[in-house]
């Protein structure tokens, strides 16, 4: 059988340094240069975060300090008292890594703190009205705690209320009971919610102050980059999982490498939903705007997991000891390598589009070239070459064309999503 020799389009081999001419220098850089980028990559990363999470503890002691000051300072002290615990309670409890999520939590705290220190007095002043001041008010005290209880546990459980307002829900049971079950006249009822509704305001202000106006770490911008480095990591799974499998190299197949990337990328979905729940909660910032479309980002990373589990099963497909006989590999490396390596460059162009916030024109750029590949590997399990596939080798090449051929479908929805993020978005056009 004679080989078939295809021609890699020039962009994706611009993706290479000039000077790796050879095919035995491309293997060599894709191979070892896959595994040292991959490495400086996580050094790199885990040295931001360490200095990320250094910057955090530095400033949840600066607002602690802040707050302490209603203690420390006795003009202060006079006019809070005790009370300016729950200044310090709110600076603790709010107080979260992203400002996103120190907004999300400090908003639903305020506004479960407002609307349960009203109904509470309100039901408290209504309670003291029909029941007076004996078995009656308490009849009545106990029936409002059963029934705003109850309600609001059960919207607590409703998926779109729980998804951005557990925490004020919570916020409102504690309050309206702790309100309406402290005190037997209505002035103190007043007193007490509005001595507490004080204090957790100071300490959402010193939250606020330090978390959005000191080094802030934007929910936002976690989510984008996160987004934008699964591309990356399949990029490279891709292509080591290729090559590998080409050069014969089991003992490299069974590395973890690739199948720790594509699993990073298949665990993400529950920090996906909770920081792009947070970034909506962030205000305009940077290169962000209010009603940034982050549920596209939510998209992109469905389809990023779909493509690592394409991966994973490629990887799985080329591992099985049933693997066609060199002669016939040999046939089909070329077109293969031609096709892992358009497949690796589409993802990094749309995610160096995704990072720079640029248009990327799928029509002229990414669809022609994945049309191309997706002729060629046609070509490869034609019955003009390989005759009907009826036997184990036939199926062995069958499935592996497959896998290839349920990327590039992947590929062209993750293309489509992305240009429309780009439009919702305002990507520039260069």
């Amino acid at each position: 059988m004679g080989s078939t020799v295809i021609t890699i389009p020039a962009d994706v081999e611009l993706a290479l340094p000039k000077n790796i001419q050879n095919k035995d220098e491309r293997q060599k850089f894709s191979i070892f240069g896959i595994i040292s980028n991959l490495t400086l990559r996580v050094l790199d990363q885990k040295t931001k975060q360490d200095m990320r999470k250094l910057l955090h503890s530095i400033k949840v002691g600066v607002a602690l300090v802040l707050v302490s000051l209603l203690y420390l300072l006795d003009p202060l002290y006079e006019q809070v008292g005790e009370n300016a615990m729950w200044a310090i309670m709110t600076v603790v409890v709010i107080f979260e890594f992203y400002a996103g999520a120190t907004l999300c939590k400090g908003l639903n705290r305020g506004m479960g703190t407002i609307l349960g220190g009203v109904l509470g007095c309100s039901a408290a002043t209504f309670a003291q009205e029909v029941g007076g001041m004996g078995k009656g008010n308490a009849v009545m005290i106990g029936s409002w705690v059963f029934v705003m209880g109850a309600t609001a546990t059960y919207f607590r459980l409703v998926p779109s209320i729980k998804k951005r307002y557990d925490y004020g829900v919570l916020i409102f049971i504690l309050t309206f009971n702790l309100v309406i079950v402290s005190g037997l006249r209505a002035d103190k009822v007043l007193e007490i919610a509005r001595d507490r509704l004080s204090t957790i305001a100071m300490g959402f202000a010193v939250c606020i102050f330090v978390s959005l106006l000191v080094f802030p770490t934007w929910t936002s911008d976690e989510l984008h980059d996160s987004t934008a480095h699964k591309f990356q990591l399949l990029a490279d799974s891709i292509e080591g999982c290729l090559e590998n499998y080409f050069r014969l190299d089991k003992e490299n197949m069974k590395d973890d490498s690739i199948s720790s990337s594509c699993k990073s990328v298949l665990n993400s979905k529950s920090k996906d939903e909770t920081l792009a729940n947070f970034a909506k909660w962030e205000p305009w910032h940077g290169k962000f705007g209010l009603n940034y479309p982050w549920t596209k980002y939510l998209q992109v990373g469905e389809l990023l997991r779909d493509l690592a589990t394409i991966v994973i099963s490629l990887k799985g497909c080329l591992q099985s000891p049933r693997q066609p006989w060199s002669g016939l590999m040999q046939s089909i490396e070329e077109p293969s390598e031609a096709v892992g390596l358009t497949l690796a460059w589409s993802l990094r162009e749309l995610g160096e589009s995704l990072v720079k916030m640029r248009r990327c024109n799928k029509e002229a750029v990414i669809v022609p070239k994945l049309n191309s590949m997706r002729l060629e590997l046609s070509s490869i399990v034609s019955p003009s070459k390989f005759g009907p596939i009826e036997n184990a080798d036939g199926l062995a090449i069958a499935s592996f064309v497959f896998l290839l051929t349920e990327m590039i479908e992947k590929l062209e929805e993750l293309a489509k999503v992305i240009e429309e993020l780009g439009e919702l978005a305002g990507f520039h056009t260069k």
